[in-house]
């Protein structure tokens, strides 16, 4: 391959890799309107889908929310009947999140489409490929996690 070559092709996988997040969000944001949620909430439920269960503090903390916007997004999907607040056996005094078992199929039946296409995807490449790709996502968000470290604390000062 022609160095002259690979400027471009460098250049072409940052502007995939952003075309992906902004497929990703707008994807989930049709979601949480089917759902009848808001984006913020979709968000904080697509960490505990992810997780299988989180804390009002790390739903806080991922979604850059006061303890009481907390509070009132948990009511919200609690409402929707999408999670459901449990005791936490490993604090008496602590919360976990969960999906409510009534509409997690039709969650799980918004994603399905999707999750057969990226399966597909995936099984169209060589195990050499998939490392590569596999090695390349997780090098990737790593990056992105420890810039999002380094970022300056917020400017909580009124003008």
């Amino acid at each position: 391959m022609p160095k002259t070559h690979k400027p471009a092709l460098q250049q072409q996988i940052n502007l995939n890799a952003r075309e992906y997040g902004i497929s990703t969000v707008l994807f989930r944001h049709a979601v949480a309107e089917r759902l009848g949620i808001n984006v913020t909430d979709m968000e904080c439920l697509a960490l505990v889908l992810f997780k299988g269960l989180a804390t009002p503090s790390e739903l806080s903390r991922f979604a850059g929310l006061t303890s009481g916007a907390t509070t009132a997004m948990l009511d919200r999907l609690e409402r929707a009947r999408l999670i459901e607040r449990q005791p936490n056996p490993q604090d008496r005094r602590g919360t976990l999140i969960v999906l409510t078992n009534e509409r997690t199929r039709e969650l799980s039946g918004l994603f399905a489409p999707a999750r057969k296409a990226v399966d597909e995807l995936n099984a169209s490449y060589g195990e050499a490929e998939l490392e590569l790709i596999s090695g390349y996502l997780g090098r990737l968000a790593a990056i992105w996690d420890e810039e999002r470290r380094k970022l300056p604390a917020p400017n909580t000062s009124k003008a």
